[in-house]
């Protein structure tokens, strides 16, 4: 995909995806982080419910933007940023989307660089915001 490519689809979202926040996953998250905290793993210790460690929701499917193609390689993952406005609990039901917020080319030692901005957010079911994300992504292959 070229520049250009990428350039027309800022803007576009996803359809939002529903994601359930299940317990196995959640203490899978955290043996996988090496996190002994006890609230992502027991529920007596949560009261009922497990926590889910602040960057679990990078696990969530957040859908794919309409007409954007990712090459299968040469991408570069360069940054991450999370705005929390709840706690994810074990049992919540998230309404997930990304969006492609930007586009730009950078000049490296290794070449041009095309980085792609995504913003993601999950949504509770009535609609309110739990996780915004913000992911940044380097396109080394992308044509011209």
């Amino acid at each position: 995909m070229s520049i250009e490519s990428f350039r027309a689809c800022i803007g576009r979202a996803s359809e939002p995806v529903k994601n359930e926040v299940e317990k196995g996953a959640i203490r899978k998250f955290a043996a996988a982080i090496g996190d002994p905290n006890p609230l992502y793993r027991d529920e007596a210790a949560g009261g009922g419910r497990l926590l889910a460690p602040p960057t679990f929701s990078r696990t969530f499917d957040y859908g794919r933007v309409p007409g954007l193609e990712l090459p299968r390689a040469g991408l570069i993952h360069a940054g991450q940023e999370f705005e929390y406005f709840r706690p994810i609990y074990s049992g919540d039901v998230l309404y997930c989307h990304t969006r492609l917020a930007d586009v730009f080319e950078k000049e490296g030692r290794l070449g041009r660089m095309v980085f792609l901005v995504f913003e993601m957010e999950a949504q509770d079911e009535d609609g309110n915001p739990v996780v915004r994300q913000k992911s940044t992504v380097i396109c080394r292959e992308a044509g011209d």
